[in-house]
């Protein structure tokens, strides 16, 4: 059932990975040690209410205006994959 979450990433898609956290932290003035830091964080206690996949786990942190206003501000994004909930 959860077959297709268990398969391991490339090489290749974890250095696509990597260059993506390093883009996106240049844009806000976050090291990607910091990234990491915020991803592992997040895991840990998400980790207490539920089995989560770690392995593809993404974290973005992006700038977003708000309405009417020309200020940006940093919003996270999580897309965490859900294996299976804690009971």
């Amino acid at each position: 059932m959860f077959k297709h979450l268990l398969k391991r990433k490339s090489s290749r898609e974890i250095a696509k990975d990597r260059l993506k956290i390093l883009l996106i932290s240049d844009r806000v003035n976050c090291s990607p040690e910091m990234m990491e830091m915020i991803k592992n964080d997040i895991a840990k206690v998400i980790s207490k209410y539920m089995k989560i996949d770690t392995q593809t786990m993404e974290i973005q942190i992006t700038k977003t205006g708000s309405k009417g206003r020309s200020l940006k501000n940093p919003t996270l994004y999580a897309n965490i994959p859900i294996l299976d909930l804690k009971q």
